[in-house]
């Protein structure tokens, strides 16, 4: 099951998703498409948010109000994030995330540190949230299928 969440009018046509579980992360870190940028809090248990940018787009593309949309939905969805103020969002290309075989089911390195940004996100907003929760849709989409479509793989 992923969640699907539409980004604020003002910012473009942006879907904004994530996992159920991690392991449901767990395939979306294995099946992402190049225009997806990861979100997570840093040093804590989150959701593993992704926002999939435009074909051509760069993260260095993404506006601020985007990206306080991304940040404020990994914070509500971090049960050690959400408690306190003042926490760190981490956020990277999806081809910077590395998998190795000794990590646990959801847990992510990185290939190249400083292609990793921090945001310093300093409290909930419940209107950023409760906006971004109205628009959430269920689906169950074949990950391998609409990742192998996007690269051409068969």
């Amino acid at each position: 099951m992923v969640f699907y969440f539409k980004a604020r009018p003002e910012a473009g046509d942006y879907t904004i998703f994530m996992g159920l579980d991690k392991y449901e992360n767990e395939e979306l870190i294995k099946y992402g498409f190049p225009e997806d940028i990861w979100f997570h809090v840093d040093k804590m248990s989150s959701a593993h948010v992704y926002l999939r940018l435009q074909k051509g787009q760069t993260i260095d593309d993404i506006s601020e109000g985007l990206l306080e949309d991304c940040a404020q939905l990994v914070k509500a969805n971090s049960i050690q994030g959400n408690k306190v103020n003042n926490i760190d969002v981490v956020y990277t290309p999806w081809s910077n995330l590395k998998k190795t075989s000794s990590m646990d089911v959801g847990q992510v390195g990185f290939h190249n540190s400083k292609m990793v940004r921090t945001l310093r996100v300093e409290k909930r907003i419940n209107e950023i949230v409760n906006r971004l929760n109205r628009t959430k849709v269920e689906r169950t989409p074949d990950l391998k299928e609409r990742s192998s479509q996007c690269s051409g793989k068969s």
